[in-house]
């Protein structure tokens, strides 16, 4: 007799909101590029919240065969593949608008089609959030005062402490800072920082990935690890009581590495995830092996959060060239990480 057990069950799939970003970037365009694949609808139940009309005229620019239905909350039923299901939380349908330009109506828009989206997963609507991007210049001119997803995710669910991770082939890497000058940076390097960001990587690999006992390799910032002070003293006055320290907790992180070699290493498995001290630090070794398909994880919230690894695009918008990559890993692994921790 045959059993049931190994059919999969529709319902079970995971229930993900994915927010539009802005829409006068290549969000809409990424996103019905990406849902139209059936391969990632049989990952995931997924729900768009953002503009109905922008989603149309997306799906009707790029000739794709999809209906866009618009629902009025999370609709357990499965909706048929060709359906492209859309939660439009504007009070208002948008003006017209110019594409690829930022606009405070755009930008206040996109930071309602967050708020919505955390909302639901926080009263447990959706399984989790995938972001499309938002435009900071547009944001602000809305009045929202954050600098990305990161901090204003952060503050609408008061988490207090949560960092950027970014995942792409065999990398993993968490940040320490980000968008800083390379003239600063020295002075931003403090033991509490970099204390958090092997904190919270050692989180990522265990509660998000289910990596048991995690290896975190530390960057260091200098050539060679500062070859004992001659080249700079950041490692032994801040990176190594950082890694100490982390040791003490029971994390299995290690003393300061040189970069060069590090990233390496990493992606030949001898660590799981790493901890990089800036930006273009990370994210050289990432694109190299994984261009396209990088996904930013907000690591520490009480939610799933993935998103794309770029940004609105304004001068491509309209042209229908925009690559999905990065949104299908997006959501690709926001499936994942949602199974994982059912």
């Amino acid at each position: 007799m045959k059993t049931q057990q190994n059919k999969p069950n529709k319902q079970n799939k995971p229930l993900l909101g994915i927010t539009m970003g802005d829409p006068a970037g290549i969000g809409p365009e990424v996103i019905a590029k990406a849902l139209v694949r059936p391969a990632l609808r049989s990952l995931c139940r997924p729900i768009v919240i953002g503009s109905f009309p922008v989603m149309q005229q997306a799906v009707k620019s790029l000739k794709l065969k999809m209906n866009v239905i618009r629902v009025d909350g999370h609709d357990p039923k499965p909706p048929r593949l060709s359906d492209l299901a859309v939660l439009d939380p504007l009070d208002r349908p948008l003006g017209r608008f110019p594409r690829g330009v930022a606009a405070p109506e755009t930008g206040a828009a996109s930071v309602l089609f967050i708020k919505k989206a955390v909302e639901l997963a926080q009263l447990g609507c959706i399984d989790g959030i995938v972001t499309a991007p938002i435009n900071k210049e547009a944001i602000n001119m809305a009045g929202c005062h954050f600098p990305g997803h990161t901090e204003l995710l952060a503050d609408l669910t008061k988490t207090q402490e949560s960092g950027m991770m970014i995942v792409g082939g065999p990398l993993r890497i968490m940040f320490v800072t980000t968008h800083v000058s390379i003239k600063e940076l020295p002075s931003l390097l403090t033991q509490a920082k970099i204390e958090k960001a092997i904190r919270l990587a050692h989180l990522a690999l265990r509660d998000l990935f289910g990596i048991k006992k995690p290896r975190v390799g530390v960057a260091a910032l200098n050539p060679h690890a500062g070859e004992h002070g001659l080249f700079g003293d950041e490692e032994a006055r801040v990176i190594l009581p950082a890694a100490r320290a982390a040791q003490a907790q029971g994390i299995c992180a290690s003393d300061p590495l040189p970069a060069d070699t590090l990233f390496g290493k990493a992606a030949r498995g001898d660590y799981d995830g790493v901890v990089a001290l800036y930006h273009d630090q990370g994210l050289i070794p990432l694109k190299l092996v994984a261009f396209g398909t990088c996904v930013n994880l907000t690591v520490g919230l009480p939610i799933i959060r993935t998103s794309v690894d770029h940004g609105t695009a304004f001068d491509i918008v309209g042209k229908g060239v925009a690559d999905p990559g990065s949104l299908v890993e997006a959501i690709t692994l926001a499936a994942k990480l949602v199974a994982r921790r059912r």
